[in-house]
């Protein structure tokens, strides 16, 4: 198994569904008693009494639907009039919050703010609904997460499966937690990078799922942290400082105002001989940090006079939020260093905007869609944030008897001749095209799909009845193959047989999920001998595949080795072709390329400036994934010599095992930023 997904899966939110739990799985009891338990006592009367349970319906886009599910988390009510904190994984995307005070008593909140990048969130009770509308609420108190060291005495609070609320003990074990190397942005939530900004609080004081959101608390009964996430037997609280900084921004705004300034930063390479400052890995075309001169490279010496130290990742998020906290519109100076001179630059934030826009559900269309945010128009090299983006799409739903149907990360730009701007005015012009009728509308629709201008029929509408056949979509191989010819079959011992040679698998796709392997032999496809032959014959097994029904699980009969075995695959439908380019795969560090060609460009928008190679497929727990080269990566140079070519590239490595340097630098290109990965290979 990948060793990022491995870590990942020990890495789990603590909220807990309010499925079936296990009485024994749910419990947390009370630590005994044990020397400090005056201490111990006197923190538990400041914040126990604030400690609620909350118990949530949640919304989210799945399978073309806003899907509910009901929910539960912790909290604390930290003001005499009502205010809880959480976090946002536990209320954040909620349609019914109800809290369950320390005395049991249930009272209906409604969500004053909330922050997916920090993970806070941020309630109201309402306490006109309470039985005793005057009594006072229990409050508890906000400490310096900053004093807390290794070793310090800590208490969890919360309501571990969503029972009653609980208090476990422990101690500290490191106040600056973050994701290990290569698992950036893997915690996301609403498309926001949560470790970037924060580093959590560790502690094994022992939390389970229903504890996200609950205060983690010193003996002087303060807030220190909130409990977000688990390791393994560690917690995770995100720092109190952090936190109560975010509730005041909720509670000004309703939201956490931030700069942007388009520049990707990483922390400086291990060869720098610098003692300070934090390398630029990349900046956005057109951003403010593009305009203010900065390049990939730049060491940031000081950000608007601060001089700032990034060594290593655990130094990121600090600087992260200083750049963020900036008020937006702020010009601030920069000093860095290129090239060995020092200057100084001048940015002017503009506002930070969340990645993803707000799910909405088209029941005519079956689909769910988001809002176009400034992040997806430049993923997208989009124009404008006008249209809408596919979210899901429903199986069997109004658009899957389209001839082209709409497809997950489609975006909608025109509908029935009208320009689309949003999800709110494609759901009102759905709701006037159908006015009156009961059977499904043809709609001529206008979207984009990977930077292609398509047009298709869509008819939106009501469900057709269940047993009306779908159209659907033609399927494709997913993998390239030649004719097994008459003497291409003799030379290789098997003689007579027909069929085809797998030469490629297409990473990510049907064939390889199937475990299609190059050099397999394919002879029959659902039980269908392939009559291939002759050169003349390379239609017969792509033509063949077409035949079959797109989602059909069908059976390969393939020799491998010699040895006749079979294989099942689901069909799918092809994705954008893509001509057959130059490839080169390389066994020691574990990954191959291949160059790149028109559609590629074409697909990612890029100019000329950009030359490189494109990553096709990376081993796990090969050299190259352990330093973060990933699938569909532009590799733009390593060690700073071009690698414009596959044959380039296999220079500049092929000199690299003849040299065996300690670490390589590869200069790549992800999506719209650009990132510089160490690799370090074991030369034994």
């Amino acid at each position: 198994m990948d060793m990022a997904k491995m870590i990942m899966r020990s890495i789990v939110l603590v909220l807990a569904l309010s499925a079936a739990l296990s009485l024994a799985a749910g419990c947390a009891s009370h630590s005994p008693v044990v020397d400090g338990a005056a201490e111990i006592d006197t923190a538990l009367n400041r914040v126990y009494p604030a400690l609620v349970r909350i118990f949530v319906v949640i919304q989210e886009p799945e399978s073309g639907r806003m899907q509910r599910m009901q929910a539960a988390g912790s909290g604390a009510i930290i003001s005499a009039d009502g205010y809880v904190v959480t976090n946002h994984h536990v209320a954040g995307n909620a349609t019914r919050i109800v809290v369950n005070l320390s005395d049991h008593e249930d009272v209906d909140a409604t969500l004053v703010g909330t922050d997916p990048l920090a993970d806070v969130a941020v309630l109201k009770l309402k306490l006109e609904t309470r039985k005793d509308k005057t009594a006072p609420l229990p409050v508890a108190t906000w400490g310096d997460s900053d004093k807390v060291k290794v070793g310090d005495v800590v208490l969890a609070m919360g309501s571990p499966g969503a029972l009653s609320q609980s208090v476990t003990r422990g101690i500290v074990s490191n106040t600056r937690l973050i994701l290990p190397r290569g698992l950036s942005g893997a915690f996301r939530l609403d498309g926001e990078d949560v470790g970037s900004t924060v580093r959590w609080i560790a502690h094994d004081a022992v939390i389970y799922g229903g504890n996200s959101g609950g205060p983690l608390v010193n003996l002087a009964g303060e807030i220190i942290g909130i409990n977000e996430i688990g390791v393994a037997s560690l917690g995770g609280a995100i720092p109190s400082n952090l936190a109560q900084y975010i509730v005041g921004q909720l509670l000004q705004h309703g939201d956490v105002p931030r700069s942007w300034t388009g520049m990707s930063i990483q922390p400086r390479l291990k060869d720098d001989p610098r003692n300070t400052g934090i390398l630029v890995a990349g900046v956005i075309a057109g951003s403010p940090a593009d305009k203010a001169g900065l390049k990939s490279g730049d060491i940031i010496l000081s950000y608007n006079r601060q001089a700032v130290s990034v060594r290593v990742a655990e130094d990121m998020p600090p600087f992260n939020q200083l750049v963020l906290a900036t008020p937006i519109g702020q010009t601030v100076p920069i000093e860095i260093e290129r090239n060995g001179q020092e200057q100084t630059v001048q940015l002017t934030t503009i506002e930070r905007q969340r990645p993803l826009g707000k799910p909405a559900e088209l029941k005519s269309w079956g689909i769910t869609a988001r809002d176009i945010t400034r992040n997806v128009m430049l993923e997208h090299h989009l124009e404008s944030t006008r249209g809408v983006i596919v979210d899901s799409v429903r199986t069997g739903g109004p658009n899957a008897d389209s001839k082209l149907p709409l497809e997950t990360g489609d975006i909608i730009v025109q509908a029935a001749g009208r320009d689309v701007a949003n999800t709110t005015e494609l759901a009102r012009l759905s709701d006037e095209l159908m006015a009156g009728k009961t059977e499904r509308l043809p709609v001529l629709v206008r979207f984009k799909r990977n930077a292609r201008e398509m047009a298709s029929v869509v008819k939106i509408g009501k469900d057709e009845p269940e047993d009306k056949p779908a159209r659907v979509r033609k399927a494709w191989p997913a993998m390239a193959t030649q004719v097994l010819t008459s003497d291409l079959a003799e030379a290789m011992g098997i003689a007579g047989t027909k069929g085809v040679r797998v030469t490629d698998v297409f990473a990510q796709q049907s064939a390889e999920k199937a475990g299609v392997k190059p050099g397999d032999l394919i002879t029959a496809i659902g039980g269908v001998k392939i009559e291939a032959s002759q050169p003349e014959d390379t239609e017969v097994f792509d033509s063949l595949v077409r035949k079959f029904p797109l989602g059909n699980e069908v059976e390969l009969a393939i020799i491998r080795d010699g040895k006749p075995q079979t294989l099942k695959m689901t069909l799918e439908a092809a994705p954008s072709r893509i001509e057959n380019a130059k490839q080169y795969i390389d066994t020691d560090f574990e990954f191959a390329a291949r160059d790149m060609v028109f559609d590629d460009r074409n697909r990612m928008k890029l100019d000329d400036s950009v030359s490189g190679v494109l990553v096709q497929q990376v081993e796990p727990a090969g050299w190259a994934a352990l330093g973060g080269l990933g699938n569909n990566d532009v590799l733009i140079s390593v060690n700073g010599q071009a690698t414009t070519n596959v044959a380039e590239l296999k220079t500049v490595l092929d000199q690299s095992r003849k040299d065996k340097p300690r670490r390589l630098v590869f200069f790549i290109r992800r999506g719209i930023s650009t990132k510089y990965l160490e690799i370090e290979p074991d030369w034994r």
